[in-house]
């Protein structure tokens, strides 16, 4: 049920982004921005209040449905309603603080709001939130549209929606059913028929959803892979890094909270800074340096992992991989949109957006089998403790950070004598090959990313696409 709980948000709000960037274009952004802020307050209050597991998880669904509707739509919005290119540097920067700040600060204030009240305040929080919200968003958002949109791309919204769905499912639930079963393939057979399913609806549309003519423009490609760099290492191990500082280095709550802002705070003052290398030495060389130095954070941090005293290795890499993030996070969505027409902003916002959240969801899952396996490779060479189904379930409960699973091993491993060092050795060797995987993925699409920039030729245009900047 906890599972679900955690994964009906991000399957609700990855299968729809597209779509909604759909919608967006075709009947107003402030509007879908609106309904959007209405359903994630109505959601979270519903939430807050769910009596049973069941109620939750239908809430935390539909709750991912408005976010997703959201952050669509204040992407393009921005987009939109800041062409010039000093002022809209200035309006994602300050997008980028304020992500920042929410990154940053939002465990802490989440954990304050457990400690003082309730969890279901972590929840009705966000229906006071809401109101703020829609109030500032009447006074300060313009309306604007697609004015070409005149039909929805009905063939495209289902094709799509229904492969990402089951593509999502794959990822997070082929840990629980087993990718290589029945049940298991079936969905990923489902997601790659719709996906073809797409492909055709949008060639032979006459408005399609997604124009495929726009990964000809290398600011939009070359992009659309820093998004992806960031979900191939930033984003998804600050999952599992609260558990390395809990278990690994034995923090307490409030250490934990404290070392967590060197790998966010960056995030917070980094943002305003992009921008102006973005104008002054272009996206295409600040989106590769970005990445690459994420990579080094994590070189850092693996390093540290492996040193007698990690600490201060390990949080220097943290700060480094935030001031990575810092570089990338706001430029390539920036940059994304720049490249399209005015008219288009929620396409491409669409596009960007998803390829952050199947990546996000995709490298989750990944970076959560590499620590079980890791945890697992470390107690057979180590124990000489062979394969089966009770190792499994204890590296997995060594990878959650349950520090009970020493008075439960005996049940699981049992005739067999697990040190309490074993433990924590087996945890940081696992926590070392996801930070081996975060680097090589970062430093391999900083690369790539770079190569498709092309910093030395000038920049594809789509002559289909006229351009905002």
């Amino acid at each position: 049920q906890l599972q679900w709980i955690m994964a009906a948000y991000t399957i609700a709000m990855t299968t729809i982004l597209m779509g909604v960037g759909t919608l967006a274009d075709r009947y107003g952004r402030k509007r879908i921005f609106t309904i959007g802020i209405l359903a994630f307050g109505v959601t979270s209050l519903i939430c807050g209040l769910a009596d049973s597991a069941a109620v939750l998880i239908v809430a935390r669904f539909l709750q991912g449905l408005s976010a997703a509707m959201m952050l669509i739509c204040q992407i393009a919005i921005l987009s939109n309603q800041f062409r010039d290119g000093r002022e809209r540097g200035a309006a994602f920067a300050w997008w980028g603080i304020v992500f920042g700040a929410g990154l940053g600060f939002g465990p802490i204030v989440g954990g304050a709001i457990l400690a003082l009240a309730s969890w279901q305040w972590v929840f009705l929080i966000h229906a006071v939130l809401a109101v703020m919200t829609l109030l500032l968003s009447q006074m300060g958002v313009q309306e604007s549209r697609d004015p070409h949109a005149t039909h929805l791309d009905i063939k495209g919204i289902a094709t799509l929606s229904l492969a990402v769905l089951c593509l999502v499912l794959f990822v997070t639930q082929g840990p629980v059913l087993g990718f290589g079963s029945t049940a298991a393939m079936s969905i990923i057979g489902m997601s790659m028929l719709s996906f073809a399913g797409f492909v055709v609806a949008e060639r032979t549309s006459r408005r399609p959803m997604l124009e495929f003519s726009i990964f000809r423009v290398r600011n939009v490609s070359g992009a659309l892979l820093g998004s992806m760099g960031q979900n191939f290492s930033f984003w998804p191990f600050i999952i599992y890094l609260p558990i390395y500082f809990h278990v690994a280095l034995g923090y307490d709550n409030v250490q934990t909270g404290l070392a967590l802002l060197t790998y966010t705070l960056p995030t917070l003052f980094i943002p305003p800074l992009a921008e102006r290398l973005a104008v002054r030495y272009r996206a295409g060389i600040v989106i590769p340096v970005g990445l690459s130095i994420i990579g080094m954070g994590f070189v850092l941090m693996r390093a540290g992992s492996q040193s007698a005293q990690p600490g201060w290795l390990l949080l220097s890499g943290a700060v480094l991989a935030g001031i990575g993030l810092g570089l990338t996070n706001t430029t390539t969505t920036n940059t994304i949109t720049a490249a399209v027409s005015a008219e288009r902003v929620g396409m491409a916002s669409g596009a960007d957006t998803s390829a952050r959240m199947i990546s996000l969801a995709f490298n989750i899952a990944v970076m959560g089998f590499i620590l079980v396996e890791g945890i697992m490779a470390y107690l057979r060479h180590k124990l000489g403790i062979v394969e089966g189904a009770g190792l499994r379930l204890f590296a997995e409960k060594i990878a959650a950070g349950d520090v009970t699973v020493l008075e439960q091993h005996s049940a699981l491993l049992p005739h067999i004598a697990i040190p309490a060092e074993a433990v924590n050795e087996a945890l940081v060797a696992g926590f070392g090959w996801v930070m081996v995987y975060g680097a090589a993925s970062a430093f391999l699409l900083a690369a790539i990313s770079f190569f498709i920039f092309s910093p030395g030729r000038s920049v594809q245009r789509n002559p289909e696409m006229p351009q905002n900047t």
